[in-house]
């Protein structure tokens, strides 16, 4: 009963958030983020802190987890190596450059990792992700919102932006998709991207931006051991990394569920819409556990990184599309 507090209030403000955005557009995501940093003087109240805590760690996992119900197999096979190789390469290169501009900054390496990951992954999601495996510091909560704004807003942007520029260099249906999937950040606005060029470029976007979905899993998986064995060193401690986190097994138990055939689509689809509130509740927990004062102490530096990883991975992906001429094939 102790959490029932704070939760309520987390899932008010997601529900305020909701209406907000649908009544007068904007991203869920945001409001519910800024709404959530409107109630921080909540956090104080130790009947509200523990309800919100949940829902910023436990409620998020299990978001996380519930996107893995959307994804089979197949489509992933259906992306043909090429396509699959490109995503893989985009991916790796811009988490490697956020850890490259993180140390060119003088930034905590979480940093490069978070905003990396956040970009070349599935956006606010992978943000929340990253973040609910890396050491639980003030910072690491902080530079986390400033991940879910920035990726959120740049994203939107990218839905706008990027139609306009593909039809201006004219690629067929499947090549404007495969940019899309592989370089806008959130998965709605990649599905928003892909119907203002036509069906076959949404449904191949929206396939591609699910396998980015799902290699969620093994990068978390990597940065949880590597700082788990970085934090085991630095306090002189000799031990075996701990399990996988639960809710990866999760996920990847419900991509293979999900494969078989057996969930029907009402079942899938209610599992993405749980997915998608629980995201919204815990950034909503996490708006609430952040004061607007702490975001601004971060500086320019962060912004600055997720400007030049979302500029890069658009410029890799646009060079492999035309070098390679993926979808001709």
């Amino acid at each position: 009963m102790r959490m029932w507090p704070g939760t309520l209030v987390c899932v008010v403000i997601a529900l305020a958030s909701t209406f907000v955005s649908e009544h007068y557009g904007g991203p869920q995501l945001i409001y519910a983020l800024l709404i959530g940093l409107a109630f921080h003087f909540l956090s104080a109240n130790p009947q509200i802190k523990t309800g919100v805590d949940f829902c910023g760690r436990t409620l998020l996992r299990v978001g996380v987890a519930l996107l893995g119900a959307r994804i089979t197999v197949e489509q992933v096979a259906d992306l043909g190596w090429k396509t699959a190789a490109v995503v893989v390469l985009a991916m790796t290169l811009t988490i490697c450059c956020g850890v490259l501009l993180a140390r060119v900054l003088k930034r905590r390496p979480e940093e490069g990792v978070l905003s990396g990951g956040a970009v070349a992954i599935c956006g606010a999601s992978a943000a929340m992700a990253i973040s609910a495996v890396l050491p639980q510091t003030r910072e690491n909560e902080r530079i986390t919102l400033l991940n879910v704004v920035g990726v959120t807003v740049f994203s939107t942007v990218a839905m706008v932006l990027y139609p306009f520029v593909l039809k201006a260099v004219d690629l067929n249906g499947m090549q404007s998709g495969i940019f899309l999937g592989a370089t806008i950040h959130d998965v709605a606005q990649v599905v928003a991207a892909g119907a203002l060029l036509g069906t076959q470029a949404a449904d191949t976007a929206t396939v591609v931006k699910l396998f980015r979905v799902l290699l969620l899993v093994p990068v978390v998986l990597v940065i949880c051991l590597a700082f788990r064995r970085a934090g085991a060193a630095a306090v002189g401690l000799d031990r075996k990394v701990p399990p996988v986190p639960g809710f990866l097994l999760a996920f990847i138990a419900l991509v293979v569920v999900s494969s078989t055939g057996v969930l029907p689509t009402q079942a899938v689809s209610m599992a993405s819409d749980a997915s998608r509130w629980l995201l919204v509740i815990a950034i909503a927990a996490a708006g609430v556990k952040t004061s607007f004062e702490d975001l601004l102490k971060l500086g320019w530096q962060p912004v600055l990184m997720l400007v030049v990883e979302t500029l890069f991975i658009a410029v890799f992906v646009a060079a492999a599309l035309l070098g390679l001429k993926l979808g001709l094939s």
